[in-house]
């Protein structure tokens, strides 16, 4: 296993590109709802 050689661009990385893409979407709609909720405050809690 150590005389192998690491060339840059081989690996498959699929699984890596669809956790990050999920990710990012999650993050996107938890900042969206935190936004709204903010501004249904703003607006109702007097």
């Amino acid at each position: 296993m150590a005389d192998k050689k690491h060339k840059h661009g081989e690996m498959d990385i699929t699984e890596q590109e669809k956790t990050f893409s999920g990710f990012m979407r999650m993050s996107t709609n938890i900042g969206i709802v935190a936004i709204a909720i903010v501004i249904f405050l703003a607006i109702f809690a007097r």
